[in-house]
């Protein structure tokens, strides 16, 4: 979609979604470039098949459209990994994903590794009697990671690379959880705002059913993205848009219309969040650190062929 289009309509002719005209992008240049980059991230790495879990919502699904574009469906595996309280419209969703693509597949129940530790139905798991009283913010945090660790135990037998799916949004105010559905090898759609998710979701032919609906984790009941927030994906978009990309100052973000409060709580996101965008720091004592001075590209000279 080139900058300025208007946003897309759907089968009946009622907008998609909502889109700000600063986020509209090359819809096919944004395409060439992540198909290429996944391509090349698997090459670079020794690799020819990718993984990733697959959700039923925009991002997964996008993810998973462009890496079946890059190396073909047949080296694409979608898992798809429901806890009990799931909504069985997510599972459809990701059905319709692997249908369309002719992928292959995988569904593993996280719920006995969840309440395994947690305890279910008043009976305390291995965390104990405190851990039985979690409320839904911990365990949506140790179900990402529940999936993770699964999606990673995938990768050995699958033998490819864990694809991220987070956009950027998402990263830029934490709204992730660190070795959660923040881990992988790479992410192919982690500079794209949502807003830019759902352009390109439209071009590359991800079901308009997915991209009309409201964003969910889905880690417990009625949960969205927007309400646990308190923000719209178009707001909030613009905003970090002239806050990140353009610098804008406090000032300026308040004279096009920002209100002051909201500006204050997105900066002190975004500040606060710092450390789940980087690699752990590593105190330097040697010569050559890993990470500081010692780095390579991931397929160095000398390493084995795959």
């Amino acid at each position: 979609m080139p900058p300025g289009e208007p946003r897309p309509d759907g089968e009946h002719g009622a907008p998609l979604f909502e889109l700000p005209p600063e986020l509209a992008i090359d819809t096919d240049v944004a395409r060439r470039v992540t198909v290429d980059f996944i391509r090349n991230q698997l090459r670079q790495a020794g690799f020819t098949k990718g993984l990733l879990g697959l959700s039923g919502g925009i991002d997964s699904a996008l993810v998973a459209y462009l890496a079946a574009e890059a190396v073909g469906p047949e080296n694409l595996l979608c898992v798809m990994m429901p806890y009990r309280t799931s909504s069985p419209e997510s599972e459809d969703h990701a059905r319709l994903v692997v249908d369309r693509l002719g992928c292959r597949s995988d569904l593993v129940d996280i719920s006995p590794i969840v309440d395994g530790y947690f305890g279910h139905d008043g009976q305390a798991g291995s965390g104990g009697e405190g851990a039985l009283e979690a409320g839904s913010l911990r365990r949506g945090n140790f179900m990402a990671r529940a999936r993770m660790c699964t999606l990673y135990d995938r990768s050995v037998v699958w033998g490819g690379l864990v694809v991220g799916t987070g956009n950027k949004t998402e990263s830029l105010i934490g709204y992730t959880t660190l070795f959660g559905d923040s881990a992988c090898a790479f992410n192919p759609i982690g500079d794209l705002y949502k807003s830019q998710v759902r352009q390109v979701a439209v071009a590359v032919g991800v079901p308009e059913e997915i991209i009309r609906k409201a964003p969910s984790a889905d880690l417990w009941p009625g949960q969205t993205d927007e309400l646990e927030g308190g923000f719209t994906y178009p707001q909030l978009d613009r905003m970090l848009f002239w806050m990140i990309d353009k610098r804008r100052s406090d000032e300026e973000l308040l004279a096009m219309g920002f209100a002051e409060a909201a500006v204050a709580r997105v900066k002190r996101l975004v500040a606060v969040s710092e450390f789940k965008r980087q690699v752990p720091p590593v105190a330097k004592l040697g010569p050559r650190t890993t990470g500081v001075d010692y780095l390579y590209p991931r397929r160095r000279p000398g390493s084995a062929k795959r």
